[in-house]
């Protein structure tokens, strides 16, 4: 058999994989929630659902949108989970499903779509220790991506793929079912890393996940002393970096998590330092789900997923095989170097090309937050106004107190060509990043250019995967 071929996926596969229901499946406020009590409340938010097959679940307490993930799961029904729930994004929403109604936890909730609130209480009396099963074929969730025009565009993703996926994660992580660990995450359930990472592989390894999403360092400092050893942090660059640069003392962590987002080599060296623990960068998409990891800190290689391998096809490469649904096509440009091993060249849309001189995106805001002082900050592409209409010039937004910008633009003369110097430099307080620390396209082309009147950056900057 080929290396590459994927092994059949069963029929059905467990709801959960925790082996009995005295096991423990989350915690919250640092008391543990067993996979029994889970499991009872799975069903009891499943006859409280409305009669819509689609739900949009908004839940930002990780155990009850966990919940309402397999509620729906459990009785037939598909969860929706867009980046962003913008007015435009539920309006298109409500095109693609019309019968979509929204699960919240918050005290209130302004999307326009039917609408029930999660309950304050689903206790009962407990029913029998029976883990359910789903079918492999079944479509689980809708994942969405924004497209060049910006509207919602669909990847359907079935139970047994992302079983698959998630189980592959788990060996990739070392998960030790006879002494599972807790994972603590800073990102959102509903985006695709943190919906595979912080819900998925808990529900199916035996591993147990913190119901908070912690934001600041001290949160995520109390969230990571609340929970017991071992204990996996699941985090993006950005809060990483805001972590080392706070003077908030870290409880130990057993194992780093890093991704949606360049991580340097230096950053993940100072991570490790840190937290003493291993730090595991991975690699993948909406699309694809994730497909590689490697340790940022001591190489540069990527290793890719079981059973997915990489094909070149012209200038463009496409990743196939494994969890995968389908054939896709990557938006990065990749080395192959074997069957199993790639180098990762950045996003064939991150290039910039300036007066003839080359660079790219992530270079240069990776050049601009190295800079001592600076706490964050992204380069963008602009068009001058007056007789040099249609030469590209980059501007930057930079979070930087205590600095100037002659201090900044000091700072960048050393690092990088002057050609590629911002013009101009715009200082804010912070800059508008996701809940996963990306920063959407548009977001930060608003904001430069309600900052800078004269410039209108063009639609040229890309959103990462």
């Amino acid at each position: 058999m080929s290396a590459h071929r994927a092994a059949p996926i069963a029929a059905s596969l467990p709801l959960i994989g925790h082996p009995s229901e005295l096991a423990v499946l989350a915690y919250r406020g640092g008391r543990p929630i067993a996979a029994g009590r889970f499991l009872h409340e799975v069903r009891r938010l499943a006859a409280l659902m409305p009669p819509g097959r689609h739900v949009l679940n908004v839940c930002g307490d990780r155990y009850r949108f966990a919940v309402g993930l397999c509620a729906a799961l459990y009785s037939g029904r598909i969860s929706l989970l867009p980046s962003t729930q913008t007015p435009e994004v539920i309006r298109r929403l409500r095109e693609f499903a019309s019968d979509a109604f929204c699960l919240y936890d918050d005290e209130v909730c302004e999307i326009d779509l039917p609408r029930l609130r999660y309950p304050t209480d689903l206790r009962g009396a407990a029913g029998p220790w029976d883990v359910p099963m789903i079918e492999a074929g079944r479509i689980a969730a809708y994942v969405f991506t924004s497209g060049s025009t910006g509207t919602p565009i669909p990847h359907a993703k079935t139970w047994g793929r992302l079983r698959r996926c998630v189980d592959g994660e788990a060996q990739r992580l070392g998960i030790d079912a006879m002494n599972p660990p807790v994972i603590v995450g800073t990102v959102p359930p509903q985006h695709m890393y943190g919906f595979e990472t912080t819900v998925l592989m808990a529900l199916q390894s035996g591993a147990a996940f913190c119901a908070e999403r912690p934001f600041y360092p001290a949160d995520i400092g109390a969230a990571l002393a609340g929970v017991p050893r071992p204990r996996i942090l699941v985090t993006t660059p950005v809060h990483l970096r805001a972590l080392l640069q706070s003077e908030v003392a870290m409880p130990a962590a057993d194992l780093l998590v890093c991704a949606t987002a360049h991580l340097s080599e230096s950053l993940a060296r100072q991570a490790e330092a840190s937290f003493q623990a291993p730090l595991l960068e991975i690699y993948g998409s909406t699309e694809t789900g994730q497909i590689a990891t490697r340790r940022t800190a001591q190489e540069v290689r990527w290793r890719l997923w079981p059973q997915v391998r990489l094909e070149a096809d012209d200038a463009q490469t496409f990743a196939a095989g494994g969890h995968l649904e389908a054939r896709t096509p990557l938006n990065d440009r990749v080395e192959l170097l074997d069957e199993e091993h790639f180098l990762l060249h950045g996003r064939g849309s991150d290039m910039v090309n300036i007066a003839g001189k080359r660079s790219s995106f992530g270079y240069l805001d990776h050049q601009l937050c190295a800079i001592e002082g600076v706490r964050d900050g992204a380069f963008f592409l602009r068009e001058e106004d007056g007789s040099a209409v249609g030469v590209s010039r980059l501007g930057a937004l930079v979070v930087a107190p205590g600095l100037d910008a002659a201090a900044v633009l000091r700072g960048l003369r050393e690092r990088i060509d002057a050609v590629f110097l911002p013009r101009p430099l715009l200082f804010v307080e912070r800059l508008p990043r996701n809940g996963t620390g990306k920063l959407p396209r548009q977001s930060l082309l608003q904001l430069a250019r309600s900052l800078a009147p004269g410039a209108t950056p063009p639609d040229q900057r890309q959103d990462p995967p």
